[in-house]
């Protein structure tokens, strides 16, 4: 039918009314369709920031000095990086083995002369808990060796190394990698050239000689056995205590070498390996093979036992030569 004609009235007169063509309705799902669309990542806001990653842990210091400003200054430039904290302070050598023990920190950072317990009598006390790492105005080419016969992991001067250089410093140290500023590298540099370990005597100031055994340990904790700290004391300087005689030893019997005599008198100071190859300036793999010859040319197995054998005071073994 065209549009513009009208339907055809019905017999009453009234247009004829054509019902709507019925469609049913899709029901409704209850529910929702999955989206295809990948879903978007939203951006991240301002106002309600997401959790913050972990951190690394952070390298643990305990800073011994008796000077406050010094102290202080330490705390902030170290603290003042994101993988180092300073956990405590001490004035003195009796306290820095306190809060050492306390702590339990991956480094100490000591000084040499304090009231009291000075740097060097604490030191064989500190190195058995934690690598330490001399920090001071001491320059003495004797203390620069006698720390390090001790155990100190390095040894650096103030006025000789920027804030990085010590920081670096630091993670070194705990990492086992020893550093030396320029004092203590020249102290070291003339024992090589000289070939003879400077003459032991008594240190300037008396240092060294506060304590005969380990400082007791603070209320509440507890220390490692004093007879295992005592036994950091050389053999050299056990002899001199007890006042006995030691014969002197013929070392030519051995047959070492210039190099090998050099490490074997280290080794009878009490250096380790890595203190043996910062003095010589050689590598601690040529040190280890310096110790192999050595061994067997003292038949000996083990360190003591060839420091016995240097040192002229091993029971003589009838059925076994030198």
């Amino acid at each position: 039918m065209p549009d513009d004609v009208s339907p055809a009235p019905d017999r009453y007169g009234a247009a004829a009314h054509r019902p709507a063509p019925q469609h049913p309705s899709p029901p409704i799902p209850l529910t929702p369709a999955p989206d295809p669309r990948p879903p978007a990542i939203p951006s991240p806001s301002p106002f309600f920031p997401g959790p913050a990653a972990p951190a690394a842990e952070r390298l643990r210091v305990v800073v011994a000095d008796d000077n406050p400003v010094v102290r202080a200054g330490l705390g902030v430039l170290l603290s003042g990086r994101a993988d180092i904290q300073v956990v405590a302070e001490a004035a003195d050598g009796r306290e820095a083995y306190e809060r050492t023990l306390e702590h339990r920190p991956d480094v100490v950072l000591l000084d040499v002369r304090m009231p009291g317990v000075d740097g060097i009598s604490a030191l064989p006390h500190l190195v058995v808990i934690a690598p330490v790492l001399m920090l001071t105005y001491s320059r003495e080419s004797e203390i620069v060796h006698e720390a390090l016969r001790l155990g100190a992991g390095g040894y650096l001067v103030h006025g000789e190394f920027t804030a990085n250089q010590l920081v670096q410093a630091v993670r070194d140290t705990k990492d086992g990698r020893a550093n030396f500023t320029v004092t203590a590298a020249d102290a070291l540099l003339a024992h090589m050239r000289h070939g003879t370990p400077p003459q032991r005597g008594p240190l300037p100031e008396g240092l060294g000689s506060a304590l005969a055994t380990a400082p007791a340990p603070p209320p509440g904790h507890t220390a490692e056995p004093s007879e295992s700290l005592s036994q950091l004391q050389p053999v050299v300087g056990q002899s001199s205590v007890s006042g006995g005689s030691v014969p002197t030893p013929n070392r030519q019997q051995y047959g070492l070498s210039s190099r090998e005599v050099e490490v074997m008198d280290l080794i009878a100071s009490g250096m380790s390996n890595q203190q043996i190859a910062a003095t010589c300036f050689i590598s601690e793999k040529t040190v280890k093979n310096h110790i192999n010859r050595i061994f067997t040319k003292l038949h000996s197995a083990t360190r003591s036992e060839a420091i016995a054998h240097w040192l002229g005071t091993a029971p003589r073994n009838p059925g076994r030569q030198p």
